[in-house]
């Protein structure tokens, strides 16, 4: 029975080339969106669940009050660390110091590279439970060590086997290589980029300031990962240290400081605070998608709907012999329904061709390395029910209209459709016109704000300035010297230093005093 029911979709499918077409066309279109989108969600809901102890890594946030406005942010002071091995060592397996990702560098032979790492704690490879190529885990417990991913070492060092042998760094200090893990997937919130591990230790002792820093609680300008301990709760560990800092130093005490950790499954998509709340993130962006993808691909069946009922009167002729002859309403409802799997299907082939030919241009335009997951039993699995359930979705109003049909009028020739037998495909277009209307101006509105957004007042004027990172020991101290030299150039009309990038922040201080400094003001330093 099924057998004919598909025999006769065929059939009929290709006695109307045109029609078929556009129905295919028109489905395959809306899958596709669907499917992009799809694979964009799936991508950003796995953000760092490759991590062995995904469940129980978290970074310490930290929250402090400055004239009323609270700000929150993985910024914290030097001395925590010490104050969380010393009292609440027994609620972590791992307490990691992280500086904040530095570009650095590498040089072996005569090839040297500029590369993205973090100087980190000892335990920071078992904590990340990096995949280990060559070397050891434990390559971190040497002051003159470096850990390399897979991609920076084949750069460097080629064929060779990189454990042993020494790199320079910034052409100041020379790093034995004792590790090379494999490159960790894309999407890793903090840590992609990471193509190098350097110590701690060897951080630590590099600047006077970091010294300095090890007393320092209003500085904050180093990162702390954890790892909790087996049977420790996530929210009852971020309330017993919320006001750590607060009852070891009176001088922060004044902005209220509130620490508090920042589980991993929330760093990708529930990272944004809006005084001192949680208040979302990306997360916004999956469910704002998730709709559009939903709406879109119900176009696409309502199209395929009123061009199936649009047809009525061709397919009624049929309708009246096949009831004629003895088939049952539901007989034709299977029917109906099995010309609707076959053109979903179809349609679903056609719009993975098209997924395929788009992906390497979406994953550009999304910042994405999205692959289509051939080998994922899960996808196609998925697949299927996607299948069944858009073809009962496109078919079943088709179906249930079109088996309908009394065989006695249609024979004789009276067929005509009944007084509300309109209302149906009449209510279908108004929703796809609406849903399509409401695309189209969402569309103008945020190419407005985007347009907005890159020529808006930034509070100075960005043209000829140029940004170039010092990463080598060789330029400190000889500030008067480079300005001196770009000044006589005549090409550069003024020169400036900084401790972080123009458009961003990497650390703040408090706790300076100047004349004239308004009482009770807190002030707050970048």
């Amino acid at each position: 029975m099924i057998k004919n029911y598909l025999k006769v979709a065929w059939r009929n499918i290709l006695r109307s080339k045109w029609y078929s077409a556009i129905n295919i066309g028109g489905l395959a279109l809306g899958m596709a969106v669907t499917l992009i989108i799809g694979l964009w969600i799936q991508d950003e809901l796995n953000y760092n669940k490759h991590f062995n102890n995904y469940e129980n890594i978290a970074q310490v946030f930290q929250s402090q009050t400055f004239n009323g406005t609270t700000s929150t942010g993985p910024a914290i002071p030097r001395p925590l660390e010490r104050a969380l091995r010393d009292g609440y060592s027994d609620k972590f397996e791992h307490i990691i110091m992280s500086s904040w990702q530095n570009s650095e560098y590498l040089k072996y032979k005569d090839i040297s590279l500029a590369r993205e790492g973090n100087f980190m704690q000892r335990e920071a490879p078992e904590m990340l439970s990096l995949d280990i190529v060559s070397g050891e885990m434990d390559g971190l417990r040497e002051v003159n060590s470096i850990m390399l991913s897979l991609s920076t070492a084949n750069a460097l060092f080629g064929s060779e086997d990189p454990v042993g042998k020494a790199l320079k760094v910034n052409n100041e200090f020379d790093m034995m290589v004792t590790g090379v893990y494999k490159d960790l997937p894309f999407n890793t919130t903090s840590f992609h980029e990471m193509s190098y591990i350097m110590p701690w230790a060897h951080y630590i002792t590099s600047q006077e300031w970091l010294k300095e820093a090890e007393t320092s609680w209003g500085n904050n300008s180093f990162q702390l990962y954890v790892q909790l301990a087996e049977n420790t709760n996530m929210d009852e560990v971020s309330a017993t240290i919320r006001n750590v800092k607060k009852d070891l130093n009176q001088n922060t005490k004044e902005f209220n400081p509130q620490l508090f950790l920042l589980p991993m499954k929330d760093w990708h998509l529930r990272a944004n605070f809006t005084n001192g709340k949680q208040s979302g993130g990306r997360i916004e962006y999956v469910w704002l998608f998730g709709f559009i993808g939903l709406f879109v691909l119900l176009l696409a069946c309502i199209n395929f709907m009123n061009l199936s009922t649009a047809r009525s009167e061709k397919r009624s002729k049929e309708v009246g012999i096949r009831k004629s002859i003895g088939s049952q309403r539901n007989q034709l409802i299977n029917q109906f329904l099995g010309e609707s799997f076959l053109v979903v299907l179809m349609a679903y082939v056609l719009s993975l061709i098209l997924v395929l030919l788009v992906l390497s241009g979406f994953n550009e335009l999304s910042e994405k390395n999205i692959r289509f997951p051939w080998g994922s039993l899960t996808f196609w699995l998925s697949s299927l029910l996607f299948i069944a359930v858009t073809s009962i979705v496109a078919g079943s109003y088709p179906a249930l209209y079109l088996s309908s049909f009394k065989p006695v009028d249609v024979l004789k020739g009276n067929f005509k459709a009944g007084k509300f037998a309109g209302l149906p495909r009449k209510v279908l277009v108004v929703i796809q016109f609406t849903v399509s209307v409401a695309f189209i101006i969402g569309t103008l509105i945020v190419t407005q704000q985007i347009q907005f957004a890159k020529n808006r007042p930034i509070g100075y004027d960005k043209e000829g300035l140029l940004q170039i990172p010092t990463m080598s020991q060789d330029f400190l101290g000889k500030y008067d010297l480079m300005r001196s030299e770009f000044l006589n150039s005549n090409a550069v009309v003024e020169m400036s230093s900084s401790s972080s990038p123009t458009t961003n922040v990497w650390s703040n201080r408090n706790g300076y005093t100047w004349e004239g400094k308004p009482e009770g003001f807190q002030d707050d330093f970048a």
